[in-house]
């Protein structure tokens, strides 16, 4: 496994780095080889070839999952401790507001579950559509039609 890790480290470490900073870089690499140690599915996971080519798909997923994590996080503890944090703050109430409004006003009853997990939530169409008990077509049918209703809703045309 020690030669695993320094054979392959540089590679997981670029592929990550393309997504995410020092301190989460270091995180995901870390977790990626401790579960490789401790957890056999993993390992089972891996079906021949490239082990480095392996090694940096599952690595470029786990950042993309982290990253993902990371965006849909919002500190309340810390905002009282930036500075701007005042605006930031102020800036996060107008959009809900927004968001709020966009939602009551504008989007049919039927379209708000596609808004809240596509657009709030960001789950991927499959995902969303098992869960609304759509097809995954009828559910992109409805985000296309839902980016119309709110592009004209940010841009002030109309009213719905």
């Amino acid at each position: 496994m020690e030669a695993c890790y320094r054979e392959h480290f540089a590679t997981v470490e670029r592929a990550v780095g393309l997504i995410l900073g020092d301190a989460d870089r270091e995180t995901v690499i870390h977790e990626l080889f401790s579960q490789l140690l401790a957890l056999a599915e993993l390992r089972r996971s891996f079906e021949g070839g490239s082990l480095g080519a392996w090694l940096t798909t599952v690595a470029r997923h786990r950042a993309i999952d982290f990253a993902r994590r990371l965006g849909r996080e919002v500190s309340v503890g810390n905002a009282d401790s930036t500075s701007g944090s005042s605006e930031s703050w102020a800036d996060a109430v107008e959009a809900r507001l927004l968001i709020e409004r966009f939602r009551q006003d504008w989007l049919p009853p039927d379209w708000r579950g596609v808004f809240e997990l596509r657009f709030l939530q960001a789950l991927p169409q499959r995902e969303a559509a098992s869960r609304l008990s759509l097809h995954r077509t009828t559910l992109a049918y409805r985000e296309i039609r839902i980016r119309r209703l709110l592009r004209r809703f940010l841009l002030g045309k109309d009213e719905p």
